[in-house]
């Protein structure tokens, strides 16, 4: 029998974790949306993604943090749910990072993404 697992996350921003998600050119619905599961089941997250095969994959806030909920044996992702979450949260700690340095003022001078996929920032920011 399938049922939603639900796996923590340390990701508490929405605007960082849709931009994320886009960045990744993950199509995605925001609001109190419904996450489908086995046999009907239905679960609310505040994000979506759609899949073919009507299982969804669906943040939803706990009260501290988003939570990854899906039926992991319907899992239709281009990336193994590990690597997913991998991806998302270097996406979502990037924009994280960059919106907060330019709060602070900062612009990005350079990026460069390594082989290992690690990406490199250098910020500059301008005296008055």
């Amino acid at each position: 029998m399938s049922h939603f697992t639900q796996l923590k996350t340390q990701l508490r921003d929405l605007d960082h974790l849709t931009q994320a998600l886009a960045d990744l050119d993950l199509t995605h619905e925001t609001g109190d949306v419904t996450v489908r599961g086995y046999q009907g089941q239905t679960r609310t997250a505040q994000v979506v993604l759609r899949q073919a095969n009507q299982h969804d994959v669906g943040f939803a806030w706990n009260g501290r943090f988003y939570e990854l909920v899906t039926d992991l044996q319907y899992w239709q992702q281009p990336w193994t749910v590990e690597r997913f979450l991998a991806k998302v949260q270097q996406r979502y700690a990037y924009n994280t990072v960059v919106n907060e340095c330019e709060k602070k003022g900062f612009q990005v001078a350079t990026e460069e993404v390594n082989a290992d996929g690690a990406v490199r920032l250098v910020l500059q920011r301008w005296g008055n």
